[in-house]
């Protein structure tokens, strides 16, 4: 027996949605079958119908009477692209890849294992392009087989500094490309120790393995990579991207890399943070370090990807002018155009970290010139460890769905991001994800929804939170109507639920430092990154108008003449910008004061009521599912009831403004 599970691609029995004959025969027209990734494809269609249907297909390769034209509407253009199409006496895949022949074989068994009648689906033809280039995943797993920020079991990559490959190892492949990942970043981005030597002997034999197991998904692998490589393994005295020396060592070493990994798609790179080295060490921009390696890396097809988490601007928490979240900005748009066009800038969605809410970073519609993808988060770093539900695909829409103004058309980020805005190839999304080697891969079943959705929703960014979280519960959990509609109704609402609970009108960072689950109001509020709130007795918020760091104006008009205001900033961010006292009236009509009680008190009734909600399943889930969810919920609780009684008495006595409804506040 494997000991994990298989989630949304365990293919167990289904009814039968309409009359599915057709799945008896499938054409696949511009394949010989013979590829790689096709045969992977054809192996898990015949698993997975098999399996759900008891249907065994015939396969029929190459090309077929009927144009594509006649059934699709539209000729195939891109490699990943597909066409499934209804014939007489079958169904018909159209690809001008494996690639896109794996991703039509996944559509199809979703919608069966969703039990969705196929001749309805597919009546028209079905032409899918996937939305963004680079749909990617980044691990944070260390060679020891820890994980930073890893709720979910250790890393299943790497036991003892040693890489791992096993059935795992495929079927985390698999899992993947079904939702439509196409890169992985297998380690994580701060680089020490053994994971430097990822770019020699050392490693090649076992990345060169992982790769062609990747590849025949259509997953390209890649590597992070320690910028300070030249001293750390290559015994040199500097790693000055304009050193010559420095130069000469990276492409020796590139051309070994790329002839012993001839799958890899190129480099993740984190410098000049948090300790790290990187150009700024030598006083060189960011652009030189990543042209440097993007223009030796150009000649065997890989990329840059050059993370814009550069912040050592620590500051004195005295210091009201200085200010972290301007840090990227500051850093990366003096240097837009500079970057050559095999580099991607990696720009987090906010300008912090990963917070419950921020605003949309400035960089994101700031840059015109430069290749971009956005970095998002589906580990719960800040957002509850996979311990708290959290369904994070609604956030990922409004972020993506963000107006930047930065054109007259295609201004939103999701439209920068797939490179219509910039008419660029390079581009995409990546997640810092959310596995570990837990049975369920996600520690909390329900955490494995974020990893679903931030699949599907690369891929397909038009698809709603709503049609993410139905196809999750109806694929990994149940097809019970009643059972699909409790869970996506515990999912749907839990995100503002956890920042109704947590933290209020913008203010982030009022965690326990280190391990950042759990309360703790002043936690970093003297801390040295910057991360404060401000509170007083009179008011709180940090003051990011131009009469404060001036981060407001850093935004495209008008969003940059709506965050200046206080009084045309959305409740939502309005602490994040300004510094108003508690008795300021917001939108809503509510103070400052009392909407912090309001929302911790209702956010922490509502948790309990997701909690009931589930409690209404046992007997009609797995119980291993129940009681793996049940014990989370139990922890959730208390980790909201304390987030509630501590933020509403930290400003109960900072303020000194009793709650209006007489509720006890400590």
């Amino acid at each position: 027996m494997k000991n994990y599970a298989d989630l949304w691609i365990g293919y167990n029995k289904r009814q039968q949605g309409g009359d599915c004959n057709r799945l008896k025969k499938i054409y696949i027209n511009g394949s010989s079958g013979s590829d790689r990734i096709t045969e992977n494809a054809v192996h898990e269609l015949k698993n997975g119908l098999k399996s759900m249907l008891d249907i065994d297909p015939e396969m029929v390769y190459g090309q077929i009477g009927a144009p594509i034209a006649a059934t699709c509407g539209k000729e195939i253009l891109d490699s990943e692209e597909y066409c499934i199409s209804l014939l007489d006496d079958g169904v018909s895949i159209d690809a001008k890849s494996g690639s896109g022949v794996l991703y039509a074989v996944f559509d199809i068994l979703r919608n069966v294992s969703c039990e969705r009648d196929i001749n309805e689906v597919y009546a028209s033809g079905k032409t899918v392009r996937p939305s963004n280039p680079l749909r990617m995943l980044n691990h944070w797993d260390n060679m020891d087989g820890s994980i930073e920020r890893g709720y979910s079991g250790e890393s299943f990559f790497y036991i003892d500094n040693e890489i791992v490959i096993d059935d795992r190892t495929k079927d985390y492949a698999r899992l993947i490309a079904s939702i439509g990942i196409n890169a992985v970043v297998i380690n994580n981005v701060n680089v020490k120790q053994a994971a430097s030597y990822m770019i020699t002997d050392r490693y090649f034999d076992k990345l060169a393995e992982l790769g062609e197991i990747f590849a025949g998904y259509g997953i390209k692998l890649f590597l992070s990579l320690n910028y300070a490589s030249t001293i750390e393994i290559g015994g040199l005295d500097s790693a000055d991207p304009l050193d010559e020396k420095v130069i000469a060592w990276w492409k020796d070493k590139m051309a070994e890399v790329f002839k012993k990994i001839p799958t890899l798609g190129g480099f993740l790179v984190k410098a000049d943070s948090e300790g790290r080295p990187g150009p700024f060490t030598y006083g060189r921009t960011q652009a030189d370090g990543a042209n440097m390696l993007a223009d030796i890396v150009k000649d065997y097809g890989g990329i840059i990807i050059w993370r814009c988490f550069v912040y050592n601007c620590k500051q004195d928490w005295r210091d009201r002018k200085t200010d972290r979240a301007r840090a990227g900005y500051d850093n990366f748009m003096p240097m837009d155009g500079d970057y050559h066009d095999n580099v991607i800038l990696q720009i987090k969605n906010g300008p912090m970290d990963f917070q419950i809410r921020e605003p949309v970073s400035p960089l994101l519609g700031g840059l015109k010139k430069t290749n971009q993808m956005l970095e998002v988060q589906i580990a719960q770093e800040y957002t509850g460890h996979q311990i708290d539900v959290c369904f994070l695909i609604p956030e990922f829409k409004e972020i993506l769905g963000f107006k930047t103004y930065c054109s007259e058309k295609d201004d939103t980020v999701g439209d920068i991001i797939n490179g219509k805005t910039l008419g660029s190839r390079y581009s995409g999304i990546a997640a810092v994800t959310n596995t570990g080697n837990d049975f369920n891969w996600t520690g909390n079943y329900l955490a494995g929804a974020n990893l679903f959705g931030f699949g599907r929703l690369s891929f397909d960014t038009e698809l709603s939170s709503e049609q993410i979280a139905e196809e999750f519960v109806r694929m990994t959990i149940s097809q019970d109507i009643d059972v699909v509609k409790t869970i996506v109704g515990i999912l749907l609402p839990s995100r503002e639920i956890y920042e109704r609970y947590t933290s209020p009108l913008g203010i982030g960072w009022m965690v326990q430092p280190a391990t950042h689950y759990g309360c703790s109001v002043d936690g970093y509020e003297y801390d040295r990154w910057g991360t404060y709130h401000r509170a007083d007795h009179l008011g709180i918020g940090v003051d990011r108008t131009d009469k404060g760091t001036g981060y407001a104006l850093l935004y495209n008009e008008p969003n940059a003449s709506i965050y200046n205001s206080p009084e045309k900033c959305p409740d939502e961010l309005v602490l994040f910008f300004h510094h108003l006292p508690y008795t300021h009236k917001l939108h809503s009509g509510k103070t400052v004061i009392q909407h912090i009680y309001d929302t911790h008190f209702e956010g922490y009734e509502e948790a309990k009521g997701l909690a009931a909600k589930w409690d209404t399943l046992k007997g009609k889930v797995d119980d291993e599912i129940f009681e793996n969810v049940r014990e989370r919920f139990d922890r959730q609780l208390v980790n909201a009831r304390e987030w509630c009684d501590q933020v509403n008495s930290y400003f109960f006595r900072k303020s000194g403004i009793p709650d209006e409804k007489g509720r006890e506040i400590y």
